[in-house]
């Protein structure tokens, strides 16, 4: 599907065909007919529209025949329906410069390009490198949203599992932290992806969007670094979780066995007294107590020891 927005009077207006100072919003379901139309109505290299299909695309920029390219990264829910997968994918965005034009190609929903679309009526699209980093502050922003979710999502399944010890909390731990690590992943690359587009000039910036940049490397070296944060919190704890596990284990295994030992000796005792061979005081009238005396007398010894021992 494809949108054609343009900011008459600083109203945002959707039109039917492609005109001077629009963006062009490509959104799924994504045909190859679509692209092929809009490469050669708008002069752009196919490839361009098409690398926004590789959900593994890395950030990068690129210029072909005065056409420029830009993908980064950006974050979204994952709506897969596996318990097991994260809870938050990046996917990547396609964002193409013409002489005219600003072209996005999303492979998914984007939340990062809804508030673009909110915000469109307060830009002007001939701006188009000032749209650009628009657009990273946007994306720089969903993933702050996202970051302070996942921590509140932590913390919550922290809770729990110190309440409970289900599997279910470590379950959902670690779908957070698969988020954590595509989010690092992602934030890294589009961390050098502002950083080398800084140093080359590539998008040929005034003074006030190189400071706007510069603000936006700030915001996503933050970003980056609460990812990082509460990725070494949340393997920290699983660490600590799983600790606490085999130290329980440990504890249960050793009151079994004293309970064990204390049955045991007990019922070896009993055991000789039952044997069909001369026994000491087989005949005496007291010959049913006397092993059972025996057997309290080993028993409460051996349980005094153990709680000497702190066994229990």
């Amino acid at each position: 599907m494809i949108q054609y927005f343009k900011n008459i009077n600083q109203q945002t207006i959707e039109i039917n065909t492609p005109e001077a100072g629009s963006w062009i919003n490509i959104l799924p379901p994504l045909k190859q007919e679509e692209f092929s139309e809009l490469s050669t109505g708008l002069q752009i290299p196919i490839d361009f529209l098409t690398d926004s299909l590789d959900i593994d695309e890395r950030s990068r920029f690129e210029e072909d025949d005065n056409v420029k390219l830009i993908v980064i990264k950006t974050p979204t829910e994952n709506d897969s329906f596996n318990e097991s997968d994260a809870y938050y994918i990046t996917i990547p965005v396609c964002i193409i410069l013409t002489q005219n034009q600003i072209v996005t190609v999303n492979s998914f929903a984007n939340p990062a390009m809804k508030r673009f679309l909110s915000t469109f009526q307060n830009r002007q699209p001939d701006e188009k490198n000032m749209m650009v980093l628009k657009i990273f502050e946007k994306v720089t922003q969903a993933y702050m949203q996202y970051l302070k979710e996942i921590n509140q999502r932590r913390n919550a399944m922290e809770q729990k599992l110190y309440a409970s010890n289900r599997n279910e909390e470590l379950l959902e731990l670690m779908r957070i932290q698969k988020s954590l690590v595509y989010f690092v992943t992602a934030l890294k690359s589009n961390e050098m992806l502002l950083l080398k587009v800084a140093r080359t000039n590539f998008l040929s910036l005034n003074e006030e969007e190189k400071e706007l940049l510069d603000d936006l490397i700030v915001d996503i070296s933050q970003g980056l670094e609460m990812a990082n944060i509460y990725t070494n919190i949340l393997s920290s704890t699983l660490d600590a979780f799983a600790s606490i596990i085999s130290n329980n284990l440990n504890n249960v295994l050793k009151r079994l066995t004293s309970i064990t030992i204390i049955i045991s000796l007990p019922a070896l005792v009993t055991g000789i007294y039952g044997m069909n061979v001369p026994i000491p005081y087989a005949n005496s009238t007291h010959a049913f107590y006397i092993p059972i005396v025996i057997s309290l007398g080993i028993s409460l010894i051996i349980s005094w020891y153990f709680l000497k021992k702190k066994w229990f």
